[in-house]
Order: C-alpha cells, then structure tokens, then sequence
C-alpha cells in the first residue's frame, strides 16, 4: 500500500492532536513537521519520531515528496499558508475556522481551485463516533422529520494568548467554537439553505483579557422550517462540556461527548494537560478517555488521506467553511444591531468579523 507522505504545519495544541491522527492511519508517513518558533519545530518531531523539521513552512511546502499537509496555525495564518501550500501543489486539511475573515475565506477558496488541489475543512465532530451514529439515525428516519439541532461546546477559554486577541483571531467564542456549533447543525441536517440568523453574545468573564465575546447563543433558521441553537462559551468553569441534542417528530437523541466517557476523578493535584488546555484538573473532574479518538480526529486524518488518494470525496469543504462564517458574520450582526438578519446574506465589509457587534458597544 503506498503512503501519503504528509508534512504537519503548526506544533501547537492542534498540530499535536493532527500527528496523534495520523499516526492511526496504516496509509499516512509523517515527513516532517514546521513551526517558526525556534527550536520548537525541532523538539516536537525528535519527541513524535518525525524525521524532519523546520521553522519556515516553505521549505517543507518545496518538497517534492511530501503530497500533503495539514494546516493547524493561528486564524490570522490561514490565508497566506492554505495558498503557498495550493501553490506547492500540495493537498490541504486546514484547521476550523476555515479563515478569520470572509474575504480571506474566498481568496483561499480561489487559490485551491486554481491549483488544482484537493481541500478538506477540519470540521471533526462529522467524525465523532456519537455524532457519527447520532446522523445515522437522522439519515435512517428513525427521529421522523428533524425540527430542532442544539449543540454546544463549552469551557473556561482558549488554551494559546492569540485567541484572547480579536485583531489575531477575528473574534470570541462564537468564531472559535461556534464554528462546530453551526457546521454539526447544517451537517445533521443535510445543509439546507438558511432562512435567517438571529445571535445574542456578551462579556461576562474575561473582559480583562479580551474584546471578544465569552458566550454566545446563535439561533439559525432553515427553509425546511428547522431550528439549530448553537449555544458556546469561554465562561463555563469545571472543564470541557461538547454535547448535541436532536429533536424530530418520532424521536429524539442527546450525545455527550466528554462525560460519557470520562472518569470521574478527584486531585489535589493535578494532572495531564493542565498547562495546554484552559481548564484547570484539580479538584473534581471529568478525566478523558481516548479524546482524540472520541471526538474524531484520528476518523478525520483518515479521511483525508482517503481523500487524497481519490477514494472518498471531502464531507467538509472549504464551501462549508465559507458558509460557516457567513452565518459567523450574520451572528455578530445580529447581535450588534438587535435584529435577526434574513438570507440570502452577503456579509458587510469589515476588517474582522467581530467589528460587527462590537462597533455598537
């Protein structure tokens, strides 16, 4: 079986969990992995047993060998690396959101299409095991006719000081972590048109670090007549909480990601990640049990080396990544004109999706 020889760009938190999917995948090779920190890009792959590393991405993007790379850097990087690697040649899995502004989002969707490449929008809850049977479900009718999506993914902030900066990520949670919110509702539902787009956010925790908005509750209306509430905060204490509920005129299914299969634990303490991740693991907590595979990620890489082999078609595109911030864009909106904001929807021209709820404050 030949391999996909993939090079791994970004060593942060999300670069970490693309090289542990990978590596389930009999059909992938980690080539090598950049980051420009110094000295990062080189302690990471000897500490993963990559064989090469660099601190300019570009020199990983000249190689021949390598087919395919995925994208795990900053929001405000997306563009520029997502169109030197389709001008490489080379295929893309790029990291949720797909940009941080619409307008970087259709230039890099215009690079790909000129390239000639393949392109898969990181969107992993399409591949967690209980979202992925929770669909099946929707698919097979057996909740009847879907009217209702809630899915919300919450915690106490971002794990990195460039998601607390706007002017860096483009905006709060609902970029951040809306994003999935509003991607596994269109997803469950067989992406119908939108009918309009109504959003409630606000400050409430960190006002001391951030510009950005710590909750949000995003109401989406389709033509279909169903509803998706897509409920995220930076403000819940006590860990990470993913959850989804579908309602349908025969039945109705809930998912929890984390506490389903988590182990209850106390310590005094502490343990794991607890200097990556913004929750804190002392005291009571919900200790994760194989997370990566349980939200998807290892299925996700899978995916896309399937993907670029030519054996599946992409399930999230970067279309889909598009359509996500324009219900982002219709959201702050919303939420800073107190109305709801009908489609179609062409979003204004702003330097930063947030500019838009925030030049009403």
């Amino acid at each position: 079986m030949e391999k996909v020889r993939v090079g791994v760009i970004g060593s942060g938190f999300i670069g970490n969990i693309h090289v542990d999917g990978l590596k389930h995948c009999p059909d992938a090779e980690i080539a090598a992995v950049a980051s420009k920190t110094p000295g990062k890009a080189r302690k990471f792959a000897d500490a993963r047993g990559i064989p090469d590393a660099y601190e300019d991405y570009r020199q990983l993007l000249a190689r021949d060998d390598i087919q395919a790379v995925t994208v795990g850097v900053p929001n405000y990087l997306h563009e520029e690396v997502v169109t030197a690697a389709a001008q490489a040649g080379k295929h893309i899995m790029c990291e949720k959101p797909f940009a941080r502004t619409f307008d970087e989002a259709e230039r890099m969707l215009a690079a790909v299409k000129a390239a000639g490449v393949k392109l898969v929008y990181g969107e992993m809850l399409c591949f967690a095991p209980k979202y992925v049977r929770a669909k099946r479900l929707v698919d097979e009718g057996a909740l009847g006719k879907v009217f209702l999506v809630k899915q919300s993914e919450e915690h106490d902030g971002p794990h990195m000081p460039w998601f607390w900066d706007v002017n860096l990520s483009g905006g709060g949670v609902l970029l951040d972590m809306g994003c999935h919110s509003i991607e596994f509702a269109r997803w469950i539902l067989n992406r119908p048109p939108i009918k309009s787009v109504q959003a409630t956010l606000g400050t409430f925790v960190h006002s001391d670090r951030t510009q950005g908005e710590d909750h949000s509750i995003c109401v989406i209306e389709f033509t279909n007549g169903a509803i998706a509430v897509a409920e995220n905060s930076w403000g819940k204490t006590g860990g990470i909480d993913d959850r989804c509920e579908i309602y349908g005129t025969k039945g109705n299914t809930r998912a929890d990601l984390i506490h389903g299969n988590a182990l209850i634990t106390h310590s005094k303490a502490g343990y794991g990640y607890a200097v990556e991740k913004a929750d804190t693991t002392t005291g009571w907590t919900f200790t994760g049990f194989e997370e990566e595979w349980n939200y998807g990620f290892p299925q996700e890489m899978q995916h896309f080396i399937n993907v670029v082999k030519g054996i599946e078609q992409p399930v999230e595109t970067g279309e889909d990544g598009l359509e996500v911030l324009r219900v982002i864009y219709a959201a702050y909106q919303s939420a800073g004109e107190g109305r709801r904001i009908d489609f179609p929807y062409q979003p204004p021209k702003v330097e930063k999706p947030i500019d838009l709820w925030l030049r009403s404050r």
